[in-house]
């Protein structure tokens, strides 16, 4: 047997906001009917869901503590086809309010990256290994 992921989980500080954010400015897809403290995107392969901060300690038993301002902890990354998406996408995404951290460009690595982060300071990268069209 081996080791899967099948869920990602964002700890957030205002599920509506992020909610919004990521079905709004993203583009994910999610049935939600506004009500907390959990809600779960459509998303092919691992799950990915949200969970408001104020509900831990009565699941965990104890108070977890978390990053204020840019959260450097973890990313979430998304990989377009090619840079030129990358590039379009970093754009549209940024004239719909998202935080910029930094602006496309070219990885030693490779990958043609950019970051920005969400409203409550996640890292997410947008960014291409330029294997698509």
């Amino acid at each position: 047997m081996s080791t899967r992921i099948d869920m990602i989980g964002v700890f957030t500080k205002d599920l509506s906001k992020m909610v919004t954010f990521y079905r709004d400015v993203l583009g994910f897809a999610i049935d939600w009917d506004e009500n907390g403290p959990y809600a779960e995107f459509k998303n092919d392969g691992v799950r990915f869901s949200m969970y408001e901060r104020s509900q831990l300690p009565g699941l965990l038993g104890q108070t977890p503590s978390f990053p204020d301002g840019l959260n450097g902890t973890f990313e979430l990354a998304i990989d377009f086809p090619a840079s030129a998406d990358v590039d379009r996408e970093f754009a549209r995404i940024t004239a719909a309010g998202a935080r910029v951290v930094y602006p496309p460009r070219d990885e030693p690595w490779g990958m043609h990256s950019s970051m920005i982060m969400d409203p409550d300071g996640n890292l997410i990268e947008l960014g291409s290994w330029n294997k698509g069209a």
